[in-house]
């Protein structure tokens, strides 16, 4: 069975595995024997907790084989976007320090989240951009255009008096909802809202619709107060040389917040994902799957291959796995270039 054939039918059955209990996404990864891993495509089914098949009811149990293509089932727990469990700060000039210029792989944030990573710097019509992640520029949807960005981040100690850099765009998370078209739902939403007020009560309701939330990115981008305050440099990298595309088994690399320089390799491509944020859930399409390179506090981070090019931005994951918008998605979302 060939790549092309196994990722042809991960997407025919995508929907049909995501309904079931404990499952958090699928791609496509090669076969994992006892002997180890092979070279043949299956499809890879990411659970939160793997169960004995006695414990799970039919209706949940993964199928050996869809079609052609054998499956294969892994325990991720639940996969998160990674600004919110920080961990420690370091000793001397690191990662969660001030830094002027600021380079790739240090810690930054809108000034009302925690700390996320600042990834590298694109260009936009000739001007010069910071590359991060919407949920740490733009605070998962709830930012505004112009809004400060400050390096090192707040958890980290800094305040609007290291700002940076302002807001400048960003891709919208989509959660799966939006507001009501229904007549129905609109009227039980205001008789509600009307009760609340005449009881007194300071609450209100809201309705809303549920939608296909499907995403491929978590970015933004922002705008440095001056471009001396920022370099192309990625801290214990070097300049990046470009984009790549990736396929599996490609060695990667990043530079992050909380857990510096690291390594690891893609295991899957043509990931379906649910990614738990503080406001919801969205799922995202078409991902790159590395193995345990990050840790909360990384998001934003660029991933690189060996030879220094941008392969992906990271933004969420668990502790057995790592997820990367593949880079092209953002250059193109966002209409910016890598600067090298």
């Amino acid at each position: 069975m060939d790549l092309k054939s196994a990722i042809q039918v991960k997407r025919q059955n995508r929907d049909y595995l995501l309904g079931r209990r404990n499952v958090v996404a699928c791609g496509v990864g090669f076969k994992e024997t006892e002997r180890g891993i092979t070279d043949e495509p299956c499809v890879v089914v990411s659970v939160t907790r793997k169960m004995p098949e006695a414990q799970l009811s039919p209706a949940d149990i993964v199928p050996k084989k869809l079609g052609e293509v054998k499956t294969d089932v892994k325990e991720t727990g639940v996969i998160r976007a990674l600004p919110f469990v920080l961990g420690p700060k370091d000793q001397g000039q690191g990662h969660t320090d001030r830094w002027r210029p600021a380079p790739g792989g240090v810690s930054i944030g809108h000034a009302d989240i925690t700390a996320g990573t600042l990834g590298c710097l694109v260009t936009r019509n000739g001007e010069l951009f910071i590359l991060s992640n919407n949920h740490v520029l733009a605070n998962s949807n709830a930012a505004q255009r112009g809004d400060p960005i400050i390096q090192a981040g707040r958890y980290d100690g800094g305040t609007l008096e290291d700002q940076i850099a302002t807001l400048e765009d960003f891709i919208p998370l989509n959660f799966g909802t939006s507001p009501p078209t229904c007549p129905t739902a609109t009227g039980v939403e205001g008789l509600l809202n009307w009760l609340a007020k005449l009881l007194g009560s300071s609450h209100r309701v809201m309705a809303f619709q549920e939608v296909p939330g499907r995403n491929l990115v978590d970015a933004a981008i922002a705008r440095p107060l001056s471009d001396d305050l920022v370099e192309k440099r990625i801290l214990e990298i070097g300049v990046p040389q470009g984009t790549r595309d990736v396929t599996l088994g490609t060695r990667v690399k990043k530079s992050g917040r909380t857990t510096g320089f690291t390594t690891g390799r893609i295991i899957q491509i043509d990931v379906t994902t649910r990614v738990s944020y503080e406001g919801g859930t969205a799922i995202f399409e078409d991902q790159l799957m590395a193995g345990p390179m990050s840790q909360g506090g990384d998001s934003g981070s660029a991933v690189l291959d060996e030879e220094d090019f941008v392969i992906g931005l990271l933004f969420a994951g668990s502790d057995a796995t790592t997820i990367i918008n593949p880079i092209q998605f953002v250059l193109d979302a966002l209409n910016v270039e890598i600067a090298v």
